[in-house]
């Protein structure tokens, strides 16, 4: 399985959290569940306060699942997919 960091950033306007209702299928659609139904695991998310942006470590196949994924975010906002790896897997190759 390939790691991927994912970056979504939206604006104030487009924000899920202020409806219930989107803020409802937004955490529906980060449920365990779901990502494994695009063949993902999600390692972490995390919100930065006050600054309309998400980051999601993800685990997949390839990058085409993680862009599937994160198809409804980019309706409200960019999305940034990037190949990441762990900090063990570059010191054991010797580079970033």
């Amino acid at each position: 399985m390939a790691l991927f960091v994912v970056q979504h950033k939206h604006s104030e306007e487009t924000c899920p959290a202020k409806s219930k209702e989107m803020g409802g299928m937004l955490l529906t659609h980060l449920s365990e569940k779901n990502a494994h139904s695009y063949g993902l695991k999600i390692k972490a998310e995390g919100v930065i306060n006050g600054k309309h942006t998400l980051y999601l470590i993800l685990e997949g196949a390839n990058e085409q699942q993680v862009r599937k994924f994160m198809e409804p975010f980019a309706k409200a906002g960019s999305v940034e997919v990037m190949p990441a790896s762990s900090c063990e897997v570059v010191v054991e190759r010797g580079a970033c």
